[in-house]
């Protein structure tokens, strides 16, 4: 059976994916579901307990299990090196697309804080006082687009599921306002983005962890998975050293949340 791979590009050096929601990049030893790691093994055609490049199948780096869009692969030990060189330094150049909760005002912003591992379950958090701990970690983003729930669709979401008038209150309050958001980190630290657009008062839309609950249940109605989607990524060639950038599009299931809403014309440029 061949693997379910979306391949955008390949080379003697290296593969491009289009990685879906929903799929863990490394393999756990507490984690029995198929991971990416596992269906590269298979591509590559390694034996059983061979981890492949790097032991873990070529892989440069990682994204969450719920973020889509786009992945580096290395293909032999150079470029594996090559490659890891250029995240350490800072070199490689991501962008992401957010749907965040609640207008944001600014065109453009930097969020910048220390980030650590608080609690468990494998939740993270935003430090204010770098002398605490935890690991640098720095955020720009651009305002794409505010928008406003649909009234008819809305009124169909408070209908179908009997909200009660508590319940309606607090969706007015919290669940009418959004931003579109391209989203640059600058670091590449475990939920780095979606606990710096927290920390700032905009969770990601459906974000399973950071999204409030009474907020997390609306947004599921009409948008079934978190909306961050890893939409370019710049890097150099290793063989060439010209920069090199691959893009993936908005999935559907990303593009279908958008129909639930509308342009809201405040606060446009």
């Amino acid at each position: 059976m061949k693997p379910n791979l979306n391949i955008i590009f390949e080379d003697k050096d290296f593969l491009v994916l289009d990685k879906p929601s929903g799929l863990t990049v490394n393999k756990s030893e507490t984690s029995r579901e198929e991971t990416l790691q596992d269906q590269l093994s298979d591509y590559f055609k390694l034996a059983n307990g061979d981890l492949g490049i790097g032991e873990r199948a070529g892989i440069v780096h990682r994204l969450d299990r719920e973020t889509s869009g786009v992945l580096v692969v290395a293909k032999n030990q150079k470029t594996f090196e090559f490659l890891q060189g250029e995240f350490k330094e800072r070199r490689v150049k991501k962008e992401y697309i957010a749907l965040v909760h609640g207008l944001v005002k600014d065109d453009s912003g930097e969020i910048a804080s220390n980030i650590a591992r608080i609690g468990k379950f494998g939740k993270f958090g935003n430090l204010k006082n770098r002398q605490e701990g935890g690991r640098e970690a720095v955020t720009d983003y651009e305002r794409i687009s505010n928008f406003k729930f649909q009234i008819s669709n809305f009124e169909n979401i408070i209908v179908e599921k009997g909200y009660n008038r508590s319940r309606v209150r607090y969706l007015d309050q919290h669940g009418q306002d959004y931003t579109l958001l391209s989203v640059f980190p600058k670091t590449g630290r475990t939920h780095q983005i979606r606990v710096h657009l927290k920390s700032i008062g905009h969770p990601v839309v459906s974000d399973l962890i950071y999204t409030p609950s009474k907020l997390l249940k609306f947004d599921q109605v009409w948008c079934p998975r978190l909306y961050l989607h890893a939409k370019k990524i710049y890097f150099s060639s290793p063989r060439s050293k010209k920069v090199l950038t691959f893009e993936c599009d908005l999935p559907n299931d990303l593009k279908n949340a958008m129909l639930f809403l509308t342009t809201d014309e405040r606060n446009q440029a």
